[in-house]
Formats: C-alpha cells, structure tokens, sequence
C-alpha cells in the first residue's frame, strides 16, 4: 500500500475519532445517562481489520494521545492516571494511556485474519473493545494500585460493569455492520 494512501487513512479515521470524542464528550455530559461508553476506539478496530495492524496501532497512538490531552486540559479526579502533567500523575499514566491504545490496533487483526468471517468479525471488534478496558484498568490495578488497595474482587467489579458491556456490544454490532460495507465499498 502506498504511504500516501496510508496517510490519507489515517487522517480520515482520526477525523471521525474526533468527532466521536468531541461528540460523545458532550452527550455524555449533558444528558443524565446511567453509564458513559467509551467509542473512540471503534473507528481504530476498524481500521484494523480494513487496513492492517500498522495503520490501527498509529490510530491507538492518535487515541493515547487523545486521553493525555483531554486529561491534561480538561481535569477530573481520575486524570492523573491519563497525564503525567497533572497533580499524581507519572509515567505510569502514560502507559495507561498510550499502550493499551495501540494495542487495540493490533488485536482485533490478529483475530480477524485467523478469523476471517463474520463470527471473526465479532470477535475481533469484541477482542479491540475488551483489550482497552482490560489493559486500561488491568494497568491502573497494577500501576496504581492505591486506586483498588488491591482487591482484585473490586477490578473485576469495575471490568464487568455496565460501562465495559456496553463498549463491548456496540464495538461487535458496529464492526459487524461497518467492515462488510467498507470493504464492499473498496473494491
């Protein structure tokens, strides 16, 4: 593939990351909604799966980048495990931030192309939505342990809450719906 296709992408994926993020951002936050999903990673699992792991794990990167921005600028209790410029923020929140990110460029790939059918499709965009959260707060568990005075029943509380399901299933109902029509599209 070209490197000016790649580029253009990219840019166009981050585009929509955007606006999911400056979208949801303020749904979220002013409607009275019992839980908050996270779907900026959706557009990077889909890249993925339609353009490789190389052009979604530069998308994850965007992402982490993305998380140490709003969560320098924008504070809230919980940012100093997104940006180490913020009060108790360290190197630690960089990793939180910016690995799990990229890594949901590369697993929902590997799924996918040992999977390559629709079930694969929903694994895969299961597998990109469960490999942010688990290594999100797996890494916050770990890294910060304070946060959980480590009882893995609480980390577990928090993986299998409402948030992480909902991510989940509008990850795979997304990834099932979109990539078939892209990749018709691309051809």
């Amino acid at each position: 593939m070209k490197k000016q296709s790649k580029i253009a992408q990219i840019a166009i994926f981050f585009a929509i990351m955007l606006v999911l993020h400056l979208l949801s951002s303020v749904i979220f936050n002013l409607l009275p909604v019992p839980i908050k999903p996270t779907i900026i990673h959706i557009p990077i699992i889909i890249a993925s799966i339609l353009y490789g792991p190389q052009v979604g794990m530069v998308l994850g990167f965007l992402m982490g980048c993305i998380s140490v921005i709003t969560n320098t600028i924008v504070l809230i209790p919980s940012s100093y495990l997104f940006s180490p410029f913020v009060p108790n923020g360290n190197l630690h929140s960089l990793i939180i931030a910016m690995v799990p990110r990229i890594l949901i460029g590369l697993t929902p790939y590997l799924v996918y192309k040992v999977l390559h059918n629709k079930l694969g499709l929903a694994i895969a965009g299961a597998v990109g939505s469960a490999t942010n959260t688990i290594f999100v707060l797996g890494g916050i568990f770990f890294l910060f342990s304070n946060v959980y005075q480590g009882s893995i029943q609480a980390m577990l509380a928090v993986v299998l809450s409402a948030n992480s399901i909902a991510e989940l299933l509008i990850s795979v109902v997304l990834t099932t719906t979109i990539v078939p029509a892209l990749e018709k599209a691309k051809q």
